[in-house]
C-alpha cells in the first residue's frame, strides 16, 4: 500500500505544479483562469508540495493569504496524515 501512495503521490503533484503553472500561463495572457478552488482541491487531494513549488517556481498566487498560509497547513495535515497511514495501518485494533 505506501509503494502505490509514492506512486499516487508523485503524480499528483508533478500534475498539481503543471497546472499552477499553465494558470500562471493563462494569468499572464489574460485569458481563462483555472479557478481557486481547482487549484486547492489539487493540494488537498495530496499535490500540496507541487502547489508550494509551484507557487514558488512560477511567482503565482503568492499574495493571497488562503494559498499563502492554507498550503503550509493542508502540507502539514499530510503529513500527520502519512505518518498515520505509514505506522499505525498495518496493526491490529481488535
Amino acid at each position: 500500500m505506501t509503494e502505490a501512495l509514492l506512486y499516487y503521490l508523485i503524480v499528483i503533484n508533478v500534475v498539481t505544479f503543471l497546472v499552477y503553472g499553465i494558470d500562471k500561463w493563462k494569468a499572464k495572457k489574460g485569458s481563462w483562469h483555472i479557478s481557486e478552488a481547482t487549484l486547492l482541491i489539487l493540494a488537498a487531494i495530496g499535490g500540496s508540495i507541487g502547489a508550494l513549488l509551484g507557487m514558488k517556481i512560477w511567482h503565482h498566487k503568492t499574495m493571497h493569504k488562503k494559498f499563502k498560509y492554507g498550503l503550509p497547513l493542508i502540507l502539514l495535515g499530510q503529513i500527520a496524515l502519512i505518518y498515520f497511514i505509514c505506522n499505525f495501518s498495518h496493526r491490529s485494533y481488535v
